[in-house]
């Protein structure tokens, strides 16, 4: 077993585009590492970099103690998990499995021993004797994660291996992918563009924007206390709503469009900057699942209550989604999330409308047209300076 090191790791092409940016990383032994991120952010150059497809232009990778940045990829004790499955048609479940120890000479009683233990855990025995074009999506994706696991290799990199199957296949093999990881544990590296695949699959996620880590920690934390705009807009789904506000006079309120929300002493000891912002415009981000319905039949203060006109209500079975209109003005993060966006400015704070969702209860009586009423805990606001992107934490 080892771990996965890089050092300020950077790639740079011979066009001068720069794909990863010292990017400073550590997978340790036994860990699930999701490394997410938008197309195009340099997530997948940083796998082949670690596979050793690709060459590393600056910086130093390591697997367990050893620097490999100039060992070839068989050399390097890695087994890597395609997104295409990269199965052999012609071959069974089992030749497939077994070529890579064949080519080992490997023993033949050790090679039918490792083949058959393997299937078990994969849950293939019943198709051994199948091919590829006999197989439903998923089971595919099972024989490629056995032809890598068979190899008993110190590390697994697996490059969006889910995102050919359809959603309830999706949400199936994640289950299975880090069940299996768990058992073996093998420290991985796993890409995806997918956040909610991240969120529930990784012990931690490195999030990823232009080539440069933008917050890698646990799927908690990173969702409750993101770094900056970009972190806090792409984990979650719905994603979070942003809108243009105003700090108070002390810091002791803040203006959304016209509505003003106080803000108890609980937000400064958790944000004691904000009291720098007083008088300023800021970002605040709110979490579609903090905007529950007002419930009428229990006291409030107006300063706890959001207001939105709805346009449209998605019932979802289990929730509603409300999408509502305000006076403010929101923040349009679209081009942010784009492969050449390098940073936020004021400049590139797009406002557009005032358009929001709340995350309501599956029974809410609500319909577009209705104003609709939301309870607001100041102390689940996040907020963030509209010229650097970065939280406003302390």
């Amino acid at each position: 077993m080892a771990s996965i090191s890089l050092d300020k790791v950077t790639k740079v092409y011979p066009n001068g585009f720069e794909a990863v940016h010292e990017l400073a990383l550590d997978v340790a032994d036994g860990e699930f590492m999701v490394l997410v991120g938008p197309s195009g952010c340099g997530k997948t150059t940083a796998l082949r970099m670690v596979a050793g497809i690709e060459d590393i232009t600056d910086g130093n990778l390591r697997i367990g103690e050893r620097v490999v940045n100039d060992v070839a990829p068989k050399d390097r004790d890695i087994a890597m998990v395609f997104q295409n499955y990269a199965l052999y048609p012609n071959m069974t479940v089992r030749g497939n499995i077994s070529f890579a120890l064949k080519l080992r000479k490997v023993p033949k009683a050790e090679i039918k021993a490792k083949v058959d233990e393997t299937v078990e855990l994969l849950g293939l025995t019943e198709w051994i004797d199948s091919k590829p074009g006999q197989l439903s999506g998923g089971q595919r994706q099972r024989v490629a994660m056995g032809r890598a696991i068979v190899r008993e290799p110190s590390v697994f990199l697996m490059d969006e291996p889910l995102s050919n199957l359809d959603a309830k296949l999706r949400v199936q093999m994640r289950a299975e992918i880090a069940r299996i990881q768990r058992r073996l544990g093998v420290a991985t590296l796993y890409v995806t563009h997918d956040q909610v695949e991240a969120m529930t699959m990784g012990d931690r996620v490195a999030v990823m924007r232009a080539g440069v880590l933008q917050q890698c920690d646990d799927p908690q934390a990173l969702y409750d206390r993101p770094r900056n705009l970009f972190v806090a807009g792409f984990m979650g789904s719905p994603a979070m709503n942003f809108f243009e506000a105003k700090i108070g006079e002390g810091a002791k309120s803040v203006l959304i469009g016209s509505q003003t929300i106080s803000l108890p002493d609980a937000v400064h000891v958790a944000r004691p900057a904000l009291l720098a912002y007083a008088g300023r415009s800021v970002a605040v981000g709110i979490r579609p699942e903090d905007l529950p319905l007002l419930d009428t039949t229990k006291p409030t203060t107006g300063t706890s209550v959001f207001v939105g006109d709805i346009d449209l209500v998605e019932a979802l079975g289990s929730e509603r989604l409300v999408h509502f209109t305000t006076d403010a003005n929101q923040i349009d993060l679209s081009e942010a999330k784009g492969e050449e966006a390098a940073g936020l400015s004021e400049g590139s704070l797009v406002a557009v409308g005032g358009e929001g969702v709340a995350r309501v209860e599956a029974r809410a009586k609500l319909a577009a047209g209705d104003r609709a009423r939301f309870h607001l805990d100041p102390e689940r606001l996040h907020f963030f300076d509209v010229g650097t992107s970065d939280a406003i934490v302390n």
